[in-house]
């Protein structure tokens, strides 16, 4: 049982559906759920990425807080 698969509903619009539906055609997508789940897997990927990137480095920051420095702004 531990190998089982769980799975829940989540409801989409109509319209939203249909045009996943028609997106998919001739894809190697078998089902909409099938390609709502891959996309929702890659962007909870790519937001987790950018999460775990700092936004500067740490000789960024240092170069930063020296012109802070200079105008004053901290200690």
């Amino acid at each position: 049982m531990d190998n089982e698969r769980k799975y829940t509903t989540v409801s989409i619009p109509k319209p939203l559906y249909d045009k996943i539906k028609k997106r998919i055609e001739g894809t190697g997508f078998t089902s909409v759920s099938d390609y709502v789940v891959y996309v929702l897997r890659e962007l909870l990927a790519s937001l987790e990425e950018e999460e775990s990137e700092e936004p500067f480095t740490r000789k960024e920051r240092e170069k930063i807080k020296e012109k802070l420095r200079a105008l004053g702004y901290i200690d």
